[in-house]
Order: C-alpha cells, then sequence, then structure tokens
C-alpha cells in the first residue's frame, strides 16, 4: 500500500507534463521563429507551458530522472524560475530553441514513464 502511495501522485505530474506539451506545439503550429516572435500572445502561452512543465518536473522523483540522465532535469526545473522571476529577460529566441530542440524529448521521456506508472498503479 505504501507503495502505491507513492506511485500515485506521479500520474497527475507527468500527464500535465505531457498535455502542457502538446499544448504547446499546438499553439505553435506550423509558425516560422519570425511569426513567434512577434506575437506576445502566442509567447505567454508557450511560456505558461513551460512553466507547468518545469513544476511538474519538479515532482518527479529521482528514479525518473535516473532513468533519464539524457535529460537536463536541473535546466528544466530552472527554466521555470528565470520565466517567473527573470522574465523581462526571456528572449524569443531561446524560448523557441529550448521548444524546437528538447521538448520533444522530455515529452517522450514522460509519456512512456506516465505509461509504465499507470500500468503500475492497475497492477496491484
Amino acid at each position: 500500500m505504501r507503495i502505491l502511495m507513492a506511485v500515485r501522485p506521479l500520474i497527475p505530474r507527468l500527464t500535465d507534463i505531457v498535455e502542457a506539451s502538446e499544448r504547446v506545439r499546438a499553439v505553435l503550429g506550423d509558425v516560422s521563429i519570425d511569426v513567434f516572435e512577434n506575437d506576445w500572445q502566442r509567447q505567454w502561452l508557450v511560456q505558461r507551458g513551460i512553466e507547468i512543465i518545469s513544476e511538474a518536473c519538479r515532482h518527479l522523483t529521482d528514479d525518473i530522472k535516473d532513468r533519464h540522465p539524457e535529460i537536463p532535469w536541473r535546466k528544466v526545473a530552472g527554466i521555470g524560475n528565470v520565466l517567473r522571476h527573470d522574465y523581462e529577460n526571456v528572449s524569443p529566441p531561446l524560448i523557441w530553441k529550448l521548444v524546437q530542440d528538447d521538448l520533444q524529448v522530455l515529452e517522450k521521456v514522460c509519456r512512456e514513464e506516465l505509461a509504465l506508472e499507470i500500468d503500475r498503479v492497475q497492477d496491484h
């Protein structure tokens, strides 16, 4: 029973990461970086998605993080602080690069971990 209690909180966090990633991709669609740089609403929506991803990653277990050293977990957690506390220095190209280069890998890992966690809960 104790193991089950430790597992359940991961499912909502992993779900939040996957859903926020999907929403960020939907907001960006097929737009170019030029369009993104000139669209403050799109930038805000993407930044909010990244904040959610960042916060949810803070609550993942060390086991998950250890299984996926290819993810820069500290940077993922840290970007939320930058967006919240140093927002005036956030550049659209930085956010664009992060989404284009890193989000897909993180989303894939979280989808895999979510499937594992759901299987574990269902097996108990």
